[in-house]
Parts: structure tokens; C-alpha cells; sequence
């Protein structure tokens, strides 16, 4: 009897599942899916944050417009505690007023331009000669141009090589891909710090910031720069300087096609002189230099669970070459879109759900860090916050507008078979991977630093490193409806079957303090 006991406990054992089941309501997975899927107002969202708003530097006109609408808009669907939240000092806003640029000699020709963030106009129409500059570091720069600068505008003699590209710009991850993620082993510890982007040119940059400083002090009307990495018209520009509030006025900067910077220095090469003429105007915004989050809630209605929070969210800052639409008005719209849905159906959460859409991810995740310091804890001491033991879970998007294909852990093992359960229901919509890796550059890290569960969806990449990242041409017509919907599906049947479960999410250990 005791033997038939004992092999009647093996069987049991293993055939019992690694992990519990998870009480997922498949009639709310299909509701939630009819209103996410036929139902979708995510398109609409991403006009009111792109055309209707403009570009979203942070503390700039566009993001002011963009915070306030979707402040309202929230509350307009039943949201509780809708508030813009100032998370702490950022520095000076800025926004371009007007940007004209052509070459005169020896032909006219429109330039392909926009200048870098931060950085100071031409006071009015100018035209001035290009001067092409070559030194090897900033002592052979001085020695060589010092006392010629005085309006010109300079442009770096670098010899690279622009070679065509022989791949497509847009991909969707393939099966074999997808696997190869998901069959990941942890190689890496389980909080990593971000990485930082690679400078193959360091040198030039270095160069590119001397030069900027004398021709500043002897008169130089301008530097013009160009990235590799944009070809066919694309410019990937960011900021020319520093934005504290006590920074001083950065140097007029400006990023031009790579097509028309290799053009000019042909020309200067040839002895052919070049002319340019340009008006710029910039503004600097220094009346209020706090950053805000936008923050609104569906609470919760358990008695004991309430108190506990889920949490989504994505940045709504951006560049300022374009609209920002897949970095990140697709992200924010799908978190919008997600808490619409559930307000919609409505539901009754157990916990507690937050949307947050932060500012200043793309100076250095300065909304979700200090929202994360002044709530949760602060990653320098590892102090915890009451609020601390109550989030439950972060969810954020931040990787274009390509559908859903999975999720990154962040080296959070045991949510491996919640996740890939809470995605069963959405296997036909190619959603599924879970992968042990860890993603890195956006605002889920700020919570992963400190302890809370916090995750990135896996997204296909569409074209979004090699056209719209950072870029003049990340605008509306960049969006795919149909991957934004999906995405939004998911992320609103995820929030709510982590407001509905019984306990929380698992956590990994806390990490030290200092990191």
C-alpha cells in the first residue's frame, strides 16, 4: 500500500504543472479584444500627440499642449487623480521658431537642415562663406584658423564613405528570431546599467565641441555636422548642448543631410567657394524649469487590494525634428488607448491601474527616475518608500510602432509562465515570446533599479532604428494602425490580469544599494 502511494506521488508530481494555473477570464480576453481590435481609437490618439501637438521637447510648447490633452482626455473617459506632476528640476525648455537654409554659391540650392536642440539662432538673415577645416585635434584647429573665423560658417573635413544600403529599412522578427529569445539563458547580471551608445567617432565629436567653442568666442556664424547613420535625406538630430538652467547659450549647431554636407566639402575641396544664407530662430524657455508627468488612475475596488498598484506607461517627450511618432507618441498612444479600453468594458480592478507618461526619457529617463525616487526609493541608498511594497508591476513601450511579438523578463524568471499564459489568448495575433534577456534604454529601468517589477515588450523593429529613431522623418505616416491596435490589446489584457490576480507580481531580490 505505502508503494502504491509513493509511485502515485511521482505521477502526481510530475504531471502537475511547474506553476500555478493562472485564473485568467477568457470572456473579458474577448471583449477586451473586440473593443482594442474593431473598436480602436489608438490612430486618433496619435494625431491629437503628433500633428495636432507638434514635436515634444521637453518643456516645450509641443509637450505642454500634448500633456495638457491627454490630462483632459483622461478624465474625459472616467480616469481618477488626472494631474500633471512635477517630478523636479529639468533645465531650460527650447523651441524652434523658424529654420531657413540654402547655398547661394555657386548655385542656389535648399539645404536639407535642422538645427540641434539647445542651440542659439542666426539673429536674423545671414549669409556668410563655408570655411573647410582640417585638424587633428583642437591645439592644430587653433593654430591653424585662429582669427579666421569671423563670420563663416564651418563645416569639419571628415572622409567618410557613404555606401548604399543594400538592406530594407523595415523587418519584422522571423520565427527562428523569436526562438532564439526565447531560448536565451541569463548571461548577464540581473540588474544591468543601461548601456551606453557607442561613438564610433569620438575623436570627431571631441573635435566638433572645440571648434564650437572657439569659433563662438571669435565670431562664427555657425558649424554644420552630419550623421552616417542618416542617408537619403534622413538626419538623426538631437540636442547641441547643455539645458540646465545655468548653462550658457550653446553655439548655433546644425545637422545637415549627409548628400548635401559631402556636396560642400567637394566644392571647398575644389578651391570652388561656397555661400550660405540662413535664417534661424530659436527661443529659450526658462519661466518654468520643473519637468511634469502626466499621471491618471482607474482605482481599485478589492477591500484588500486596492491600495496595490499596477502600473503602465511610455515617454511623451521627443525630438525635436519631427513629431515624435514612434519614439514615443506610439507608445503613449497605446497606453492610452489601453486604459480607454478597460474604462470602456468597465471593468472593476481589484488594484488599483496607473498610466504615467513621463518627460525627459530622452535626456536620461529623468521623469520615470525621479517619479521612482520621490514615490518608490531611491536607487543611491535603497531606502524604500511605504509606496514601494505596493506596485505591483511596470509595463512600458518605448520601441516604435512595430505590433507586440513578447516580452523581455529583465532576468525575472519567475514570471516567466504568467506571462506566456496571459498570452495564450493572443497566440494568433504572432504575440508569445518570453524571454529571459534583459532590454535597456527606456523607462522601465528606473523601476527595475530599485526592485520593482518593470518590462518592455518585445516589438518588431520595423524601421524604426534605421528611419524614424531620432530622425526629421518620424511623423504620422510612420504609424502602422494595425501593430499599434494589437499592441494595445495586449498591454490592456496584461494590465488587467495583474490588477485581478491573487497576489502580486513575483520580484526579483533587491538590488544593492549605488547602482
Amino acid at each position: 500500500m505505502k508503494r502504491i502511494a509513493f509511485l502515485l506521488s511521482i505521477v502526481i508530481f510530475f504531471c502537475s504543472p511547474a506553476t500555478a494555473q493562472e485564473k485568467i477570464d477568457r470572456e473579458m480576453m474577448q471583449r477586451i479584444r473586440n473593443e482594442g481590435l474593431s473598436h480602436s481609437k489608438v490612430m486618433d490618439i496619435a494625431f491629437q500627440l503628433t500633428d495636432v501637438s507638434g514635436p515634444r521637447l521637453t518643456i516645450s510648447p509641443g509637450f505642454t499642449r500634448a500633456a495638457a490633452w491627454a490630462k483632459q482626455q483622461l478624465t474625459d473617459w472616467g480616469l481618477e487623480n488626472a494631474v500633471l506632476e512635477p517630478w523636479g528640476e529639468f533645465g531650460k525648455g527650447w523651441e524652434l521658431q523658424k529654420m531657413y537654409m540654402a547655398q547661394t554659391e555657386p548655385y542656389y540650392r535648399p539645404l536639407i537642415a535642422f538645427p540641434k536642440a539647445w542651440t542659439s539662432g542666426t539673429g536674423g538673415l545671414r549669409k556668410a562663406g563655408v570655411m573647410l577645416v582640417d585638424a587633428e585635434d583642437s591645439a592644430d584647429f587653433v593654430n591653424k584658423y585662429s582669427g579666421q573665423l569671423k563670420n563663416k560658417i564651418i563645416v569639419i573635413n571628415q572622409q567618410d564613405t557613404l555606401m548604399p544600403g543594400f538592406s530594407a529599412d523595415a523587418h519584422r522578427y522571423t520565427h527562428a528570431e523569436l526562438k532564439e529569445m526565447s531560448d536565451r539563458k541569463p548571461a548577464i547580471p540581473a540588474y544591468p546599467r543601461p548601456a551606453r551608445p557607442a561613438r564610433s567617432s569620438k575623436s570627431t565629436i571631441a573635435l566638433q565641441n572645440d571648434i564650437k567653442e572657439v569659433a563662438r568666442k571669435e565670431g562664427a556664424l555657425a558649424v554644420l555636422t552630419y550623421s552616417m547613420r542618416g542617408r537619403d535625406g534622413t538626419l538623426f538630430v538631437q540636442g547641441g548642448g547643455g539645458y540646465r538652467k545655468d548653462d550658457p547659450e550653446n553655439f548655433t549647431d546644425i545637422m545637415v543631410a549627409v548628400e548635401d554636407y559631402k556636396s560642400i566639402v567637394r566644392l571647398l575641396q575644389a578651391n570652388i567657394p561656397v555661400e550660405i544664407e540662413a535664417d534661424i530662430q530659436t527661443r529659450f524657455i526658462t519661466d518654468d524649469t520643473k519637468g511634469y508627468n502626466v499621471l491618471a488612475e482607474i482605482k481599485g475596488t478589492d477591500s484588500k487590494l486596492k491600495d496595490e498598484v499596477v502600473m503602465l506607461g511610455a515617454h511623451l517627450d521627443s525630438w525635436q525634428g519631427a513629431t515624435g511618432a514612434t519614439d514615443n507618441a506610439a507608445g503613449s498612444a497605446v497606453m492610452m488607448e489601453a486604459v480607454r479600453i478597460l474604462k470602456t468594458l468597465g471593468i472593476q480592478p481589484r488594484r488599483t491601474i496607473r498610466i504615467a507618461l513621463w518627460s525627459g526619457e530622452e535626456q536620461g529617463l529623468h521623469g520615470s527616475r525621479n517619479y521612482v525616487k520621490n514615490h518608490l526609493a531611491d536607487p543611491a541608498t535603497m531606502r524604500l518608500r511605504p509606496e514601494h511594497g505596493k506596485i505591483s508591476a511596470y509595463f512600458n513601450l518605448d520601441n516604435g510602432t512595430g505590433k507586440i511579438r513578447g516580452i523581455y523578463l529583465q532576468s525575472n524568471e519567475a514570471c516567466r509562465q504568467i506571462f506566456s499564459q496571459w498570452f495564450e489568448p493572443f497566440k494568433d495575433l504572432d504575440a508569445g515570446t518570453v524571454t529571459i534577456s534583459n532590454t535597456g534604454g527606456t523607462d522601465h529601468l528606473s523601476f527595475d533599479a530599485v526592485g520593482i517589477p518593470g518590462f518592455q515588450f518585445i516589438q518588431d523593429p520595423v524601421e524604426y532604428s534605421t528611419r524614424t529613431h531620432h530622425t526629421n522623418m518620424d511623423t504620422y505616416d510612420h504609424l502602422l494602425a494595425g501593430d499599434l491596435k494589437q499592441a494595445a490589446t495586449i498591454i490592456a489584457a496584461f494590465v488587467y490580469n495583474a490588477a485581478m490576480r491573487d497576489k502580486r507580481m513575483p520580484r526579483k531580490a533587491l538590488p544593492e544599494a549605488g547602482r
